[in-house]
C-alpha cells in the first residue's frame, strides 16, 4: 500500500493486483486445480489507484494482470514492498521474488522490494527509493533476462548507509517440525525453526570476491541490489560435468 500510494501521489499510472491473504514461502507457485477469484478492492489505496483483491499465489497475481485484467502491457512490475528480507536462498521460496520473476519471464522490467525486517513500520526509504528506481528505467531499462532484488533495511531513512551491488549470499536455517494434536485429536505438524549466520558458497566468493552478499550488505544498513535470473544452470559446473561425463562414458 505505502509503495502504490506513493508512486500514484507522485504521477504514476498504478494498478494493484496482489493475494488477498498472507502467501509467504509460495514459491513461484501456479493455482492449476481450483479456480481464481479477484475482486476490486475500494478505500485502501489512493484514489487514483486501481487494486484486485487475487484468490491466488504472487505469480498467479501476475499472470492474471497481464492476461486477464489488464488492457494493456504495463511499463513495469514491481512486487512489494515485502514486509521480512528475501535475501540468499530466501529467494528460492519467496512469492515476492517469483511475482517479479514471472514479470521478467513476459519481458516486462521487474523489481521485487522487502523490507528487512517483519515487524518494521519504515517504509519511507523504500518507497523513495522504488521511486528512484522507476525513474531511471525510464531511460536505461534492465536486460531483459534480469531482475532486481531488493532489500531495504528496515530504519529511518536517514539511517540508510547507501546502496550495494551485492551477489546472493547462503542462508540456513535449522528446521524443525513441532508435532501437535488439533481439538479432535488428529495429529498435524507445525514447520518452526531459527535462522544460523549466512554461509558463503566458496565457488562464488573466488568469482565474485570483490562483492558483499546481500546477507552481509543488509546487515550494516545498505539497501541491497542482487541481479537474479531464471536462467539455473550451473555455468561453471558445465566443463566440470562434462569431463565426468566423458571420463564415464562408454559406447
Amino acid at each position: 500500500r505505502s509503495l502504490a500510494n506513493h508512486l500514484a501521489d507522485v504521477g504514476h499510472e498504478v494498478i494493484v493486483v496482489c493475494p488477498d491473504q498472507e502467501r509467504s514461502a509460495t514459491g513461484h507457485g501456479l493455482t492449476l486445480h481450483h479456480p481464481i477469484r479477484a475482486e476490486k478492492v475500494e478505500s485502501v489505496f489512493h484514489s487514483g489507484v486501481e487494486a484486485w483483491a487475487c484468490s491466488g499465489t504472487p505469480a498467479d497475481c501476475v499472470k492474471l494482470a497481464l492476461f486477464g485484467l489488464l488492457e494493456t502491457q504495463p511499463d513495469i512490475v514491481l512486487s512489494g514492498v515485502n514486509h521480512g528480507p528475501n535475501l540468499g536462498t530466501d529467494i528460492l521460496y519467496s512469492g515476492t521474488v517469483s511475482a517479479a520473476m514471472e514479470g521478467m519471464i513476459e519481458g516486462i522490467p521487474s523489481i521485487a522490494l522487502s523490507l528487512g525486517s517483519y515487524c518494521g513500520r519504515e517504509f519511507q526509504g523504500a518507497v523513495r527509493f522504488a521511486e528512484r528506481l522507476v525513474k531511471q528505467l525510464e531511460t536505461q531499462s534492465l536486460p531483459q533476462t534480469m531482475l532486481l532484488n531488493v532489500n531495504i533495511p528496515a530504519v529511518a531513512e536517514k539511517d540508510i548507509m547507501g546502496v550495494m551491488i551485492t551477489r546472493q549470499g547462503i542462508r540456513r536455517y535449522v528446521d524443525t517440525f513441532e508435532k501437535r494434536v488439533d481439538p479432535r485429536g488428529k495429529t498435524y505438524y507445525w514447520l518452526a525453526g531459527e535462522v544460523l549466520e549466512d554461509a558463503e558458497d566458496p565457488q562464488q566468493a573466488v568469482i565474485n570476491d570483490d562483492l558483499p552478499t546481500d546477507v552481509q550488505a543488509l546487515r550494516q544498513n545498505y539497501i541491497t541490489m542482487t541481479p537474479l535470473q531464471y536462467n539455473l544452470t550451473h555455468t561453471t559446473g558445465l566443463k566440470e560435468l562434462q569431463i565426468w561425463h566423458d571420463q564415464n562414458s562408454t559406447d
